[in-house]
């Protein structure tokens, strides 16, 4: 599986963005898929995840009630919707694909993309 995310930029404090995963290869609906964050001098973090069939997703406490995970299967696409943006939201976001189901640590899964830069100003 090969992923490809893009939808990164810079947005000012309380904008929204919305990120893309775009994978090919093997068949991507069967993965769960999550995407996790690096900031400068910071551990890999979980943001959300969701299973190969959409029905559940997961989101860590930070941003619950402003971001949004969800999926296309017929476009081989994963979404983040982040809404009220902060500058601690501020990181390179990575999309991630789990063959054995929905993970929230980065061992957890096997396929990685290269990442989009996301910077909040204040």
């Amino acid at each position: 599986v090969q992923l490809v995310e893009s939808g990164g930029g810079l947005v000012q404090a309380g904008g929204s963005l919305r990120l893309s995963c775009a994978a090919s290869g093997r068949t991507f609906s069967r993965y769960a898929t999550g995407w996790f964050r690096q900031a400068p001098g910071k551990e890999r973090e979980f943001v959300a995840a969701i299973s190969w069939s959409g029905a559940s997703t997961y989101l860590a406490d930070s941003v619950k009630g402003r971001f949004t995970i969800s999926r296309d299967n017929a476009k081989n696409t994963v979404y983040l919707q982040m809404n009220s943006l902060k500058p601690e939201d501020t990181a390179v976001y990575y999309c991630a694909a789990d063959s054995n189901g929905v993970g929230v640590t980065p061992s957890e899964y096997d396929y990685w993309g290269q990442g989009t830069q996301v910077t909040v100003s204040s």
